[in-house]
């Protein structure tokens, strides 16, 4: 293990901010890049103050953010041969010492490094036994704190916490981490946990068997008892300091809260212990999950054993046998679980006890894998004398996301759903009346109607379509909209130039005009993006200009005063496409945009050089082909080595006016083609549910 942090190129490109070929021009180039310390020849590794002290005389950095600072620190601790999140424990210990014994650390600070480095784990021992209790302290893979890289990440964490809190800076490294290992580890987004805890209500304890980094826990702030477990000691040992971290410093410990390691369906680390709530997103598709050493176990209804290839019904079972009579639990489950034929006896079983009583589908991009479009599992534990027996079906994944996970609307997702299972649910308490179907939204069904040869519990295959847009007034507006636009659009024959060619002419590259002066570029704003409210700013993306439609994302969080905004005359042109730009209108929603993330800005000085002209030849094959990467299958565009011809402005400006019409013929027909779509598929329903007659 080394006593100083060491980063790879790929590291130092990210410090730098530049791609990693940059790095390894620098080794070739410059003989006093610093040399390898560790490593491998393939990948070795370098000295981070070298590298540091390097760049910042090389003015390529002017300093290292305390974040990535504290990151490299707690890289360093690592050991090649063990886990790789152990220092993240270490640096959670660190954590919890300036977060719940902050005078503690002020005292250890005025002592001289030899005797801090004696007290230092003491003092964070302590603090993890008072918080933990003893029993729960020794279930923590706590490595001990000696030499002079735990001292600095010790002061570099409680700077970093004097700023934002010791809870912040470790959920930004804890993001770090997960950025890294997705393959491994694949946390549940902080929204779909909340949705979990909003089914729930506000129980007294729940249980998460699957853990993970404890976001379905962290989600229950004010719950009186806190339980998980996860397979992975390391990862449960992260769930345990996040929750923590985030419980206010003044609360007395032993906090009520475990996290024990271990595998929840061979080892339940909770045997006969019940829970209000129960909620987890477990693991998928596991083939080894136990089957055949749990053949009799008491979790199984009946002994009804979960088949080998159906480890999420054993999940589901493990779950329910953990609720309370009357609690409820929720699983993240993925589709298939509802229909497969293998797991049809189990859903039967579920239904006939009357312990499932909802199944929602939910868009793709809720929650890990997020090209999935998960279900949502709900059920309460049946009580003596409990005779409901109807499940409500929900659909909540059929609306278009426009781009993925980020574009989820989880207010109206969470809205809706929230609303359907606790309206259902109340009536299942009470004996009331259950909620009217919603043709296109949710369903409820008794029990006995969804029990045959499948049992198929897919909400699309049982929720009534919604109503069609088939009314006579909808399709005659439809077809009267669709008429204006094609009677708008212009005579192909009067867009095409007349024949002769233009006068041959000198070329002018984008880099060339930068350098003169006549044009701006920027290129890759803003990643952190939301859903738009009002008074937000929006963020145009490189997908809102392939599909021509205003901005459909906005700014996370203020950005700071004077950054860079969207202009009339602005010309957008997505990183990873060519043949495609957009010069922002006079006004509209493009205006005073923010600049998504795969996006070039390019501002030309209207005395220079036209917007339409340089947009036109941005979309033009000849003027795109030769400044695009073709190393791989995704064409990235140099913008800088766009050619343009080197043309007098009138002239510019009668090409660009020319560009400019051809850019509209092509919106209106895309426009007309996208509404002729909706015309025929509204009239096709309309004549299929008989609403229309031929």
């Amino acid at each position: 293990m080394p006593d100083r942090p060491e980063v790879t190129a790929v590291e130092i490109a990210r410090l730098a901010g530049v791609g990693r070929a940059a790095v390894s021009n620098w080794r070739r180039r410059h003989a006093d890049f610093p040399r390898p310390v560790g490593g491998s020849d393939a990948s070795p590794t370098f000295a981070l103050g070298e590298v540091e002290a390097w760049l910042r005389a090389q003015g390529k950095i002017a300093e290292l953010p305390p974040l990535e600072r504290a990151w490299q620190f707690v890289d360093a601790l690592r050991d090649p041969a063990g886990h790789p999140a152990a220092p993240l424990v270490e640096a959670g210990a660190l954590l919890l010492l300036l977060h719940r014994a902050p005078d503690r650390w002020a005292a250890l600070t005025t002592e001289p490094d030899a005797r801090l480095a004696t007290a230092l784990p003491r003092a964070v021992a302590d603090t993890v036994v008072h918080t933990f209790d003893a029993d729960g302290a020794d279930n923590l893979p706590l490595p001990g704190l000696l030499g002079s890289t735990q001292l600095d990440l010790a002061r570099l964490l409680a700077a970093l916490a004097a700023d934002t809190g010791a809870a912040a800076v470790y959920e930004q490294l804890l993001t770090r981490y997960a950025e890294a290992n997705t393959r491994q580890l694949s946390p549940t987004p902080p929204e779909a946990a909340d949705l979990l805890a909003a089914i729930a209500g506000g129980p007294a304890t729940v249980l998460d068997p699957a853990a993970g980094l404890g976001a379905v826990l962290l989600a229950h702030p004010h719950t009186t008892g806190r339980y998980g477990q996860d397979a992975d000691p390391v990862t449960a040992a992260l769930a345990r300091f996040r929750l923590a971290l985030h419980t206010p410093a003044d609360e007395p410990g032993p906090l009520p809260l475990a996290l024990r390691p271990g595998d929840a369906l061979r080892a339940d680390a909770y045997p006969g212990d019940t829970f209000e709530a129960v909620l987890c997103q477990p693991p998928y598709n596991e083939r080894d999950w136990g089957h055949e050493a749990l053949q009799f176990d008491t979790r199984w209804p009946g002994g009804l054993v979960p088949p080998r290839g159906e480890s999420e019904l054993a999940w589901v079972l493990h779950c329910l046998a953990h609720t309370r009579p009357g609690g409820v639990a929720a699983l993240l489950l993925p589709p298939a679980v509802a229909g497969r034929r293998a797991g049809r006896r189990v859903r039967a079983e579920l239904l006939r006890s009357g312990a499932l009583r909802a199944v929602v589908a939910l868009p793709a991009g809720a929650a890990p894998p997020y090209g999935v479009p998960l279900h949502l599992w709900v059920l309460r534990a049946p009580k003596p004398g409990d005779d409901f027996r109807q499940v409500l079906l929900l659909d909540a994944g059929s609306a278009p996301l426009d781009g993925g996970r980020d574009k989820v609307d989880w207010p109206g997702l969470r809205r809706t759903v929230v609303h359907a299972w606790r309206a259902f649910d109340r009536a299942a308490r009470d004996g009331g009346p259950v909620p009217a179907d919603v043709p296109g939204v949710h369903r409820a069904m008794n029990a006995i109607d969804l029990l045959d040869d499948e049992t198929d519990l897919s909400p699309a295959r049982h929720v009534p379509p919604a109503a069609p847009l088939g009314g006579a007034a909808e399709l005659s507006h439809l077809s009267g909209r669709l008429t204006e636009l094609l009677a708008g659009l212009a005579d192909p024959a009067t867009l095409l130039p007349p024949p002769g060619a233009e006068p041959a002419a000198g070329v002018v590259t984008v880099g060339e005009l930068v350098r003169a002066g006549a044009l701006e570029v920027h290129s890759s704003g803003t990643g952190a993006t939301t859903r738009p409210g009002p008074g937000d700013v929006l963020v145009v993306t490189d997908q809102d200009l392939v599909t021509g439609n205003p901005p459909t994302a906005a700014l996370a969080a203020p950005g700071p005063a004077g950054d860079l905004r969207t202009r009339p005359g602005d010309v957008l042109v997505p990183a990873l496409r060519g043949g495609l730009a957009r010069v922002v209108p006079a006004e509209g929603p493009l205006v005073g945009a923010a600049l998504g993330s795969r996006l070039h800005l390019l501002r030309p000085d209207p005395a220079a050089l036209d917007a339409e002209f340089l947009a036109g030849h941005l979309r033009s094959t000849a003027g795109t082909r030769r400044a695009a990467s073709h190393a791989t299958t995704t064409a990235r565009l140099d913008i800088r080595r766009v050619e343009l011809p080197r043309l007098p402005l009138p002239d510019q400006q009668r090409q660009g006016t020319a560009f400019a019409r051809l850019a509209a013929f092509a919106a209106t027909l895309t426009q007309a083609a996208s509404l002729a779509q909706t015309l025929t598929q509204a009239a096709t329903d309309a004549l299929a549910t008989g609403s229309l007659a031929p």
